[in-house]
């Protein structure tokens, strides 16, 4: 039997509008997926009703223009059923978007959003693709969240620089652009002969054609948008294999390649990417090494780093605390990311509570006394920020969530609770969580839970003083 006139004319119409598949599934609600994923911080980063599977980022950048002519194509699947959808991409010109084959309507609405009508309604659960093609001058972003230093697509002169973290991936390349959707790369750069680009993970194939060379970068495992990068210039490439048997790459700028941090960086890349698993685990990715830019070159003047997945940026020529730093980010904060961007506390406290610990097993001092000595006399802030002892470091305020109380007082809260729950059991507690959670994100109640679980007590008060509120806690609580 037919549909009645009036159930035709409505199904019909549903269809044109994106609104559902066709009249056998006329029952089926499809609705838009949400324009961002509600982060206290950023609630229109990241996008609702999908998860990204796949990017594969192709571009051709041109240093003499800063022009990036771009497509990314993009695996997903749809988490409900969707009439039409959003991507994150910041004042790019859109040419033309395409999901499963078909060029489909789009619109922007605002500096970052693209919205995206596919013909037909996507099903949940259902695998779907979507390839944009886009160009422009990808702009970097400054201003208080960064400390008002340069951060995103950083253009050099003869090539660029990608630090995106927290929200600027999305100036290069359209994505779901927060840590909660991980997902797998392919990153391929064309660039004028000459030219190298350093990506994430394996290069798995390169070729020249018509004056340009293009690289082929591949990441294995689930990343952060904010990790991807491409680093562009010109570079001395050492390929090395770790005492572990990780395969390291380590890519440093000419300019600086004779500094003492630029030339050692590669063997304490090495100990570090195989002595921290003793400590945590197993180095969680294929690859290791570094990418040391040169810091004498606007926008770069500035001491800056980022542990870009399997490969750190340094944007000056690192120590050795610096390179344990990011090497530690491998696990914390890449391999298991934050859940929200307030949760930030997480990556860097632990970052620095690492550095402490590994000068302690190196015979330095001790994490208990160096974490004393920033307790008893904390360093001064930048004319303007909070007072050190002024925030609650799991809620600074988006302003202030790379404030150096974040990674101060973040490691010396683990400090303090490693002192309060016994060297065993923190160590138990870490390697647990990193367990649990590896290829994931988690958040802070998340660990306090964990923490209650693997020691046994009740550390409410404990979080409650050294996390959640501002002041200057007890060390002994």
């Amino acid at each position: 039997m037919g549909l009645a006139r009036s159930a035709r004319i409505a199904v019909a119409a549903a269809v044109t509008l994106g609104l559902c598949t066709p009249a056998v599934n006329a029952d089926v609600r499809y609705e838009p997926g949400a324009p961002g994923l509600g982060d206290p911080y950023f609630p229109d980063l990241g996008n609702g009703g999908y998860d990204v599977d796949h990017y594969h980022l192709k571009t051709a950048y041109d240093p003499a223009t800063d022009q990036l002519i771009g497509e990314t194509t993009i695996r997903a699947t749809a988490t409900q059923n969707l009439s039409r959808f959003n991507l994150d991409l910041y004042k790019m010109n859109v040419r033309s978007v395409q999901v499963n084959g078909h060029r489909v309507p789009f619109a922007r609405t605002g500096e970052r959003e693209l919205e995206i009508t596919p013909r037909r309604g996507l099903r949940n659960r259902s695998r779907f693709t979507v390839v944009v093609r886009y160009d422009g001058i990808p702009e970097t972003l400054g201003g208080p969240i960064g400390f008002d230093l340069p951060y995103g697509f950083l253009h050099t002169g003869d090539g660029a620089t990608i630090v995106s973290e927290p929200n600027a991936a999305s100036t290069w390349f359209p994505a779901n652009d927060h840590p909660r959707d991980k997902a797998f790369f392919t990153i391929e750069t064309t660039v004028p002969q000459g030219l190298q680009v350093i990506g994430n993970g394996r290069l798995v194939k390169r070729w020249r054609a018509g004056g340009k060379d293009t690289f082929v970068w591949r990441e294995d495992h689930p990343m952060a948008t904010y990790l991807a990068t491409g680093s562009i210039g010109r570079f001395n490439i050492s390929t090395t294999i770790t005492g572990k048997g990780i395969p390291q790459l380590d890519a440093v700028d000419p300019g600086v390649a004779s500094d003492r941090g630029s030339v050692s960086t590669p063997a304490w890349t090495a100990q570090a990417t195989d002595e921290l698993a003793n400590y945590f685990g197993p180095y969680p990715f294929t690859t290791t090494g570094s990418i040391i830019e040169n810091n004498n070159v606007p926008p770069l003047n500035v001491p800056n780093a980022l542990e870009t997945q399997t490969r750190p940026t340094y944007e000056t020529p690192p120590v050795e605390k610096g390179v344990v730093h990011e090497i530690s980010h491998q696990w914390f904060g890449n391999s298991v990311s934050i859940g929200r961007w307030s949760d930030t506390w997480l990556n860097e406290g632990y970052a620095v509570w690492t550095e402490k610990y590994w000068a302690e097993k190196h015979g330095g001092q001790s994490a208990q006394e160096a974490f004393q000595q920033i307790y008893a006399d904390p360093p001064p802030m930048p004319p303007g920020r909070p007072g050190f002892w002024d925030l609650a470091i799991a809620a600074p305020s988006r302003d202030q969530m790379f404030h150096r109380s974040i990674y101060l007082r973040g490691g010396m809260t683990l400090q303090a609770l490693r002192h309060r729950i016994g060297d065993e059991q923190f160590l138990r507690l870490t390697r647990t969580w990193l367990a649990e959670h590896q290829y994931g994100d988690a958040t802070t109640e998340d660990y306090e839970a964990l923490a209650e679980r693997i020691s046994g007590q009740d550390l409410r008060e404990f979080f409650r003083v050294w996390l959640h509120s501002p002041g200057k806690p007890t060390w002994d609580r």
